[in-house]
């Protein structure tokens, strides 16, 4: 196999076991309330553990991609996820499930950042939009199979036997990726850890960081903490679908994110040819799916899974700012700078995740469900949320000086 496509293979695969991890808990949710009586204010929480860990690792993990390339890391930091997974199998109170989930965020939380990095340094930028796209797309084979397939699965064994699966799953990755990615283009930087944290904290204090990230992570943030755990709740109190049904509308969505990926990515550079950016069309496609978010609130006559569809279609424009970035940033900072994009949209999903349990908490819940009103109060209040931050992103931009490279 060519190099530059192993690499690409690997590091995908190394982000599908990550989109697994990120959503097992949709179809895990049921038996660990039952099991361990857990309220939606405490799976809100265990499940946005995996986004605290994820991304609390970031600055840290950024510095080591630099550091040491993506190879290393990445492999390393999934053996620490599959341990995660055995804790999660194993445990029989809350604080051990906590554990478990926080130690899988940790472990995973190098896949995207290195798979970005990686691809940045093996391919012309101008082909990084669609492989991104590609990467996503992989990745989000992931969240087809937390519908139909994990609820298939959950009928022949349980839940803890599913775990300890993904850890075998994973350590087997790690050793792909360790033994299967080329060496040769890996870019280690000697410079000492003090100028690797100023090379971070000059990323973060970017303003055209901020201007391309805050409406990015936000509609991301959305979007995940509805994917990896709310939609399921949602379409079963709020649309009144059976469990089957729900699955089905999980997968249909995943195929959809799949699609959208790829064909954003495509899509983008060849309207860039035509004069309209990338940074021009991610933010449209992200205005769009916020007008989704609305239609779906809004029960509009039109079939179910077409409106989840198309949520998932454009769900993903806003991974198209680690493009938009890319071309910012000197390639010294690439991995901090995917790093810090990305522990912002993990730092959303956790306190989306965290707040839609604890705004469906404020009603009285029967045989696990809640009403309407609450599921539609918790996420009207995330779409106020994007709408302010769009306003931000379209705002006239001042001239920015150029950037300085650091270790």
């Amino acid at each position: 196999m060519p190099a530059a496509l192993r690499v690409f293979f690997l590091f995908a695969l190394g982000y599908f076991v990550s989109y697994v991890y990120r959503g097992v808990n949709l179809g895990f949710a049921p038996y660990l309330t039952h099991e361990l009586g857990m309220s939606a204010a405490d799976l809100g929480l265990l499940t946005s553990l995996y986004f605290l860990g994820f991304a609390g690792a970031q600055l840290p993990v950024g510095i080591l991609l630099d550091r040491f390339g993506s190879r290393r890391v990445t492999a390393v930091l999934i053996l620490v996820a599959a341990t995660g997974s055995v804790v999660f199998g194993m445990a029989t109170s809350k604080s051990g499930l906590m554990l478990g989930r926080l130690l899988i965020g940790i472990g995973l939380a190098a896949c995207l950042g290195a798979a970005f990095k990686a691809l940045a340094q093996w391919f012309d930028f101008k082909r990084l939009p669609l492989l991104n796209g590609l990467t996503m797309a992989i990745g989000g084979l992931g969240g087809v199979a937390m519908g139909s397939p994990l609820l298939w699965l959950l009928s022949l064994t349980d839940w803890r036997s599913i775990c300890f699966g993904l850890a075998g799953f994973s350590a087997l990755v790690a050793l792909g990726i360790w033994f299967g990615v080329p060496k040769s283009r890996e870019v280690a930087h000697e410079a000492d850890f003090k100028s690797q944290l100023l090379g971070s904290w000059h990323v973060l204090k970017s303003p055209v960081f901020w201007k391309v990230a805050a409406f990015s992570s936000m509609t991301q943030g959305v979007f995940y903490a509805m994917q990896s755990l709310w939609m399921a709740p949602y379409l079963r109190d709020v649309s009144g679908l059976a469990p089957a049904q729900v699955g089905s509308v999980i997968s249909v969505l995943g195929v959809a994110m799949m699609a959208g990926s790829v064909g954003f990515g495509f899509l983008a550079r060849s309207l860039e040819r035509h004069g309209i950016s990338v940074r021009l069309f991610s933010g449209f496609g992200m205005l769009l799916f916020m007008l989704i978010q609305g239609l779906i609130m809004a029960q509009v006559a039109v079939p179910l899974w077409l409106l989840w569809a198309a949520y998932g279609l454009v769900g993903g424009c806003g991974i198209l700012s680690y493009a938009v970035l890319v071309e910012h940033f000197p390639i010294q900072l690439i991995g901090r700078v995917n790093t810090s994009l990305t522990l912002l949209i993990f730092v959303l999903i956790f306190l989306c995740q965290l707040a839609v349990g604890s705004v469906l908490s404020l009603w009285p819940a029967t045989d696990g469900h809640y009403p309407a009103v609450a599921h539609l109060v918790a996420w009207g209040i995330l779409l106020g949320l994007q709408v302010m931050t769009a306003v931000w992103y379209f705002f006239p931009k001042r001239k920015v000086i150029s950037l300085a490279v650091y270790g």
